[in-house]
């Protein structure tokens, strides 16, 4: 774990995993409640981490190089594993298998999928200072990805103004990778999603553009800048365009095949007016 004032739901975390594993590691990167004493008192081992320059992947390496288990499990101060998963998630550690594990997260208005259980190898390591992931190190280590039933029960943030603050955040942060190494890609997905999340969609539809250019054979990224064309920032001629890139590097893709039929219908009742296209939440 990687925490930080946590003392208010450190405890009810570290009671859904109670008796599961034999270690349990918490890096703090610099409480100044409870935090620390909650977490010893579940027999916590608790790493200090400066976290003056903000980098989560180095903070979560640091747990990852502190544990000695087989097999790791990844959780924050704001999860609980359900009482069904736990004989889910010592099944799978007794097949042994090199994989990593995706696991369901309830975050009460939606349910995502976070790879969280995986074997302590010195090779499978999180990158990114922020959005930090370990999918890619899991496969470059001969690994696979599977999906489970395993079950998290996500403590989403209410606060819309935090929730605000943290997104501009990590747009500088992700700004700042981009800077740093500007062929990595993968921070552009993240840019994309945390203009959606404030609604800046003139910012998201620029920055999925770039990602269709730099990945101009995979159909997922033609797909997703056709949809900021069609929804979010709507100009039918591109989305057309992608729609039908995205077909022709997969053929059969039904989900272009739907926005191509969106397309053909709001053109035809409408009179190809752009206008007539928008989302519930923005009408």
């Amino acid at each position: 774990m990687m925490v930080k004032n946590e003392a208010g739901r450190l405890g009810r975390c570290l009671e859904s995993v109670a008796g599961l594993a034999p270690e349990l590691v918490v890096v703090d990167t610099g409480s100044t409640d409870d935090t620390g004493r909650v977490a010893a008192a579940f027999g916590a081992r608790v790493i200090p981490f400066d976290f003056g320059f903000v980098d989560f992947s180095a903070a979560r390496n640091a747990a990852l190089a502190a544990a000695r288990g087989r097999w790791i499990l990844v959780l924050d101060a704001d999860e609980r594993v359900t009482e069904a998963s736990l004989p889910l998630i010592r099944a799978l550690i007794e097949k042994d298998e090199n994989a990593g594990y995706y696991l369901e997260r309830d975050n009460g208005t939606a349910v995502d999928h976070v790879v969280r259980l995986f074997p302590n190898r010195a090779d499978y390591r999180y990158r990114g200072r922020v959005h930090e992931t370990i999918d890619h190190a899991i496969l470059a280590g001969g690994g696979k990805l599977v999906p489970t039933p395993i079950r998290l029960e996500h403590d989403f943030a209410g606060d819309r103004e935090a929730r605000r603050r943290k997104n501009f955040w990590y747009i500088e942060i992700l700004k700042e990778e981009l800077a740093a190494n500007p062929l990595d890609d993968s921070r552009l997905d993240f840019l994309a999603a945390e203009y959606h999340q404030l609604a800046m969609f003139d910012e998201a539809t620029a920055v999925m553009e770039e990602i269709a250019r730099r990945r101009p054979s995979d159909a997922r990224a033609h797909l997703f800048a056709g949809t900021y064309h069609l929804l979010y920032k709507p100009d039918f001629k591109q989305a057309r365009r992608d729609f039908e890139r995205a077909l022709e590097l997969q053929p059969g893709y039904a989900e272009a095949e739907s926005f191509l039929r969106l397309l053909d219908s709001k053109e035809s009742g409408a009179g190809g007016s752009q206008s007539s296209i928008l989302l519930p939440s923005e009408s």
